[in-house]
């Protein structure tokens, strides 16, 4: 069975990039993509996935915050937030607000799969 993944950024063209390399992959299905938190809270309520992959910098709804309502409301849902910054303080954040996924985004697309299969897996990345 696919994974099934909702991508949230407000940059349409990260979502694009973001929706050809995990659907080049046999496991994985993009269910929707959405530009704000606020969007990725309700999407999340609407399409059921088991992964959300998420910029922390966004408007209306950080993703921060908007980790933090995905997985209060939908504890089965994991979460992997994507961030220019690869510092304790944003992980730590990130890990805080219940985030099982941290990815930077200078990293290679290969770790963006990676972290998908193994947020899937229950296991943190």
């Amino acid at each position: 069975m696919a994974i099934r993944v909702l991508l949230v950024d407000d940059h349409a063209v990260v979502r694009d990039g973001l929706r050809a390399l995990l659907e080049a992959q046999d496991d994985i299905f993009v269910v929707g993509d959405c530009a704000n938190g606020r969007e990725a809270v309700r999407e999340t309520k609407r399409l059921h996935p088991n992964v959300v992959v998420m910029d922390i910098a966004m408007p209306d709804l950080n993703g921060i915050e908007a980790a933090q309502e995905i997985r209060e409301a939908h504890p089965e849902v994991q979460v992997i937030l994507l961030s220019m910054h690869a510092t304790t303080e944003h992980l730590a954040r990130a890990l805080e607000a219940g985030a099982q996924g941290y990815v930077t985004k200078e990293s290679a697309g290969k770790e963006v799969v990676e972290a998908v299969r193994c947020v899937h897996a229950r296991r943190q990345y």
